[in-house]
């Protein structure tokens, strides 16, 4: 899984924001809030994340509506899952992360693992 560009990432915040489905001309309307883009544009990126998974559509008249297959965070994760898979070595690349860790982060983190213990461990 490959990280989304900046325009795809900008149509998928909005669409998370929505949490309802919505049209091409939805979220060019709030995408033209910030920035000058096309019709043409918001419908191709929005027809290639329904291409790679992350957005199921259904025909309402002429038009597409739009909504997201998983929430944000779940996407981050499989992302984050897909990237450590990707690590020649995943436990010097977790030793790192933690390093790195925010106290807010690893707050997130103890609070993560009393919901959902690793495997084996309870």
């Amino acid at each position: 899984m490959r990280p989304l560009g900046d325009l795809e990432s900008a149509i998928m915040d909005r669409l998370w924001s929505y949490r309802r489905p919505a049209s091409v001309r939805d979220v060019l309307e709030d995408l033209r809030r910030e920035r000058t883009i096309a019709y043409t544009t918001v419908m191709t990126v929005m027809d290639k994340l329904h291409t790679k998974g992350l957005l199921r559509r259904k025909p309402v008249g002429r038009a597409y509506i739009y909504e997201v297959v998983a929430t944000k965070e779940a996407y981050t994760a499989e992302l984050m899952r897909a990237t450590l898979a990707s690590s020649g070595n995943q436990a010097a690349t977790l030793v790192h992360f933690l390093e790195q860790l925010t106290p807010q982060e690893a707050d997130a983190l103890d609070a993560a693992l009393k919901v959902f213990p690793p495997r084996g461990r309870a």
